[in-house]
């Protein structure tokens, strides 16, 4: 099946915001991603639905779907591993309050 990968602006804008060797190393681990060479493991609890791409000190938050015969992964937020669970916790809180 083909893939489709969707980097969202935040993830963009992260991974633009970083040296060149992490920026690198993101950038490849995406392409992965749609290869199944990527280290990625399903989230739990408040976060059930949803997986994460380990890169390095690195986490990329994604889901996944089928849309039209395509796997799509929407790459949704990115962030350095100690924050990346706690702030999207805090951003999906805040757009459910809304």
């Amino acid at each position: 099946m083909k893939t489709k990968i969707r980097v969202s602006e935040q993830v963009e804008a992260f991974v633009t915001s970083l040296a060149p060797e992490p920026r690198k190393r993101l950038r490849v681990a995406f392409k992965g991603l749609a290869d199944d060479h990527s280290d990625v493991r399903a989230l739990e609890g408040s976060l059930a639905g949803y997986g994460r791409l380990r890169i390095a000190g690195y986490r990329v938050i994604f889901n996944e779907r089928t849309e039209r015969g395509v796997r799509v992964i929407d790459c949704i937020f990115a962030e350095r591993r100690a924050l990346v669970y706690e702030i999207f916790v805090r951003l999906l809180t805040e757009q459910a309050m809304e």
